[in-house]
């Protein structure tokens, strides 16, 4: 919960006053305020989601649900939350890689785009094992 608390400060006041600083401090770089400020609420929105859909899925592991439909739509939000953020990612990156002078931010945000690629993809076969796992339990239920 206090996570969820500092993301929705940051989501309010930091980042946009983070980005409204910067636009002051480089003018010829302010007209990117706004785009980024959407961006970083918006990832900032997908980590609330990922926050949330993990709360509940530890709330049906404690009410011994957890092998459920219920937690497959839980993990489902969380994948296409992490899906979301790395299609904006994408963009930022294809963005900064067409109007960088120095290969240094292409090249962490290329990281960045791979390392979400991967945690996704392990949502995934984390979503996949749910399943197998829910229709085992579906089916050992079915024999007792």
């Amino acid at each position: 919960m206090v996570l969820f608390g500092i993301l929705v400060m940051l989501q309010t006041f930091s980042l946009p006053g983070q980005f409204a600083h910067m636009a002051r401090e480089s003018p010829d770089l302010a007209y990117l305020r706004w785009p980024m400020t959407a961006v970083a609420v918006f990832w900032v929105l997908c980590v609330q989601v990922v926050v949330v859909c993990t709360w509940k899925l530890l709330t049906l592991v404690k009410h011994d649900r957890i092998f459920s439909d219920a937690a497959l739509a839980w993990v489902d939000a969380i994948v296409w939350a992490i899906v979301a953020a790395w299609v904006v990612l994408l963009g930022v990156f294809l963005y900064v890689g067409f109007n960088a002078t120095d290969p240094g931010l292409p090249l962490l945000l290329f990281l960045l785009l791979v390392g979400v690629a991967v945690l996704g993809l392990l949502m995934v076969v984390m979503r996949a094992l749910l399943r197998q796992a829910t229709t085992l339990r579906t089916d050992m239920e079915a024999v007792i």
